[in-house]
């Protein structure tokens, strides 16, 4: 060493040394100032902490970023003031760690500023020792990552919000990174797995796909995470074991030109392929009827062609809007005899005849706008051929528009009427020869009625007077004879009263009969309830000593008729019931009612009485004809063929079913006119009718 280097060497002036220690200790002042400086003007927050997390120092950005002056944090302040309490067990955690290792991984934590709001930043510390290794502080750096925060929330409401929408996606979408682990998922690729959304992130895709479809996917994968998309259909067993159909897509995430995952894609086809299968098995079996049909077409064809080849009595041609013909047919030609070229651009009313005169032909002006207004319309009239000749025509003017409403012209089409009109005419002179006939044939029976009047007057009174003579001299023979003249003369006269008070009725039975042809129908609402139950009480009147079981539906219609008429055919009907079970101990009258099928209501009168034999029962409607012997039953035979009348006055038939000893159910029908079900009559109205 040389001796002016040796340390000990005191050669310079006092005043020296004290002047280079004097400028020593000012640079030295300035570098720490400058320390100080940087660490106090830091970027991010400094403070040190003693073993018991009181405050040591701390610098002035934290200050600032704590809205504290330098004053106001005194030294030994306890770090929990200025940080969130609840981190309390995690500080002190942290300082565990450092006394024991001397540093801590950084630590997120929410700071107190001093009006009450919150940042967080990031906290890190390491521990300082002495020269013994005793533990003096701690330097701890405080980062405000407020921003990141943000926008770190800021993406997970976005990833919540993409979540949320690709959930609501019928179909399965993925994303998994080139190392092929699942970054993203929705729910419906998720439960194909049988998993929820969240357990497929972090999967490899080789613990989500089964082993026996690896062989197949992977070389698809390999090409999309070599930059080529991937598109197929294929066939996949769901977790529950069911089948369906897919189209997947395997799409690159390129980014700056690199791989860098691939988007997993599936759209469930499986109704498509159903559809296109039903399509494909739909069209074989119309191909195979296509061929099946196409001869009998073919043949149609050909019959249609030579159909429309034959027809000579209709044709058609095209007018614009004002009449001008703009397209003439074959058929036009062939019927007007006019030439293509002669008629193009040609108003249609060239061919109208000038004395042209239909039943309901309008102004030929006026065709035009009536068939754009309707849409259509019709005419009648003389049209004109080349050759000067005339033909009645029925022509249907209709206006063709497009889809949007735009007419585009019109189309006439013509039948040639002549000889309907020539038949037309034969028609009108035979209707009004046969107008005269019928007047001619209406005198003859107005005559033949004033006749049938003058008949009737003398049945009721030159015959019938006759009658009541024989009746009364019979009478006054028993009243002189008495008890004691001849029994075989008393039996004579009895029989012979008998007789004229048959022939009597005989007679009123053959004028009521006639009156029914020729009276005239009063239709009313008719309530057939009342109407029968009145009967049945008259009925029961007259057979007082009679067991007779009524059977009679409550529900019995209100019909439209005549209501004295038909009165008079239910109690000839119900009166022959009650004759002819009169052989009965206990007599069964029933009368019920249907709907007709074919329209109209059926009613049935049914009995257990003696019945007859219907094979020979031909006349059985007719006047005087009777089934069983007058000593058995009495009667004359008329009330049958009076109710046979009157239902067929009303539009209806009447027939019967019977066997000898069976009883018999008579039916007729009357017609329904649309009566509701229920209507209101005043009482006299019923009494009368059950009179």
């Amino acid at each position: 060493m040389h001796p002016n280097d040796s340390p000990e060497r005191t050669d310079a002036p006092p005043t020296d040394l004290e002047t280079l220690v004097t400028q020593r200790t000012h640079e030295l002042q300035k570098a720490l100032d400058r320390a100080q400086a940087l660490y106090d003007h830091a970027p991010c927050g400094y403070l040190s902490l003693d073993a018991q997390l009181r405050l040591v120092n701390i610098n002035q950005t934290l200050l600032s970023w704590l809205g504290y002056r330098r004053e106001e944090v005194q030294e030994g302040l306890d770090i929990f003031q200025l940080i969130d309490p609840t981190w309390r067990t995690a500080i002190q955690g942290r300082l565990m760690t450092l006394l024991q290792q001397g540093q801590t991984e950084p630590l997120e934590i929410e700071v107190l500023h001093k009006d009450g709001r919150r940042f967080h930043a990031l906290f890190s510390s390491t521990a300082v020792y002495d020269e013994q290794g005793t533990f003096l502080h701690s330097n701890t750096t405080l980062v405000d990552i407020s921003d990141r925060k943000a926008a770190e929330q800021r993406v997970a409401a976005h990833d919540g919000f993409l979540q949320t929408i690709t959930d609501r996606i019928p179909a399965r979408l993925a994303y998994y990174d080139k190392d092929l682990i699942c970054r993203f998922s929705n729910s419906a690729h998720a439960s194909r797995y049988g998993k929820l959304a969240g357990e497929m992130v972090g999967s490899h895709l080789t613990q989500v796909v089964r082993p026996d479809l690896l062989p197949e996917i992977l070389p698809r994968v390999a090409e999309a995470l070599s930059g080529h998309e991937q598109s197929f259909e294929a066939e996949r067993e769901a977790a529950d074991g069911t089948r369906s159909f897919y189209e997947i897509h395997y799409i690159p995430d390129i980014q700056n030109g690199s791989v860098e995952g691939i988007f997993i894609e599936l759209h469930d086809i499986s109704e498509r392929r159903r559809t296109e299968e039903f399509v494909l098995e739909a069209n074989r079996d119309l191909e195979e009827r296509v061929r099946e049909r196409s001869a009998e077409l073919f043949q149609s064809e050909q019959r249609y062609r030579l159909m429309v080849d034959a027809i000579q009595d209709y044709c058609i041609y095209f007018v614009d809007e004002e009449g001008a013909v703009t397209e003439w047919t074959e058929s036009a030609q062939r019927m007007h005899g006019h030439r293509r070229s002669q008629m193009l651009g040609q108003s249609y009313m060239t061919l109208l005849a000038p004395e042209n005169a239909g039943e309901d032909e309008v102004d030929p002006g006026q065709v035009l706008r009536l068939a754009k207004t309707h849409g259509q319309w019709e005419t009648r009239g003389w049209r004109l051929r080349e050759d000067g000749s005339r033909f009645w025509a029925h022509t249907v003017l209709t206006a063709l528009r497009n889809e949007a409403g735009e007419l585009q012209g019109l189309s006439s089409i013509t039948r040639d009427m002549t000889a309907a009109k020539s038949l037309e005419d034969v028609m009108n002179d035979l209707n009004r020869e046969l107008e005269k006939r019928v007047a001619e044939r209406t005198q003859q029976l107005v005559a033949a009625n004033k006749d049938l009047d003058v008949f009737s007057h003398m049945v009721s009174h030159d015959l019938r007077a006759p009658l009541r003579h024989i009746a009364s001299f019979v009478s006054l023979l028993q009243e002189q004879l008495g008890d004691s003249g001849d029994k075989l003369v008393t039996q004579y006269l009895n029989s012979t009263a008998k007789a004229s008070k048959r022939m009597s009725h005989m007679i009123e039975g053959l004028l009521e009969y006639a009156r029914l042809g020729r009276v005239a129908i009063e239709s009313q609402p008719v309530p057939l309830t009342p109407l029968l139950h009145g009967i049945v009480a008259h009925l029961k009147q007259e057979n007082p000593d009679r067991a007779i079981e009524w059977v009679i539906e409550d529900d019995l219609p209100v019909v439209r008729g005549d209501a004295m008429l038909l009165a008079q055919a239910w109690s000839n009907l119900l009166g022959n019931s009650v004759k002819y079970t009169r052989p009965r101990e206990t007599a069964r009258i029933e009368v019920g009612w249907k709907v007709n099928p074919v329209g109209g209501r059926t009613f049935y009168v049914h009995d257990n009485g003696v019945g007859f034999d219907l094979e020979k029962a031909h006349n059985l409607f007719v006047m005087f004809q009777r089934q069983h012997h007058s000593m058995d039953f009495e009667g004359t035979g008329i009330g049958l063929a009076l109710s046979q009348r009157i239902i067929e006055r009303h539009g209806g038939r009447i027939w019967a079913e019977t066997a000898p000893g069976e009883g018999c159910t008579f039916f007729f029908t009357l017609p329904f006119e649309g009566l509701e079900p229920e209507l209101d009559f005043p009482k006299s109205s019923l009494a009368e009718l059950s009179a």
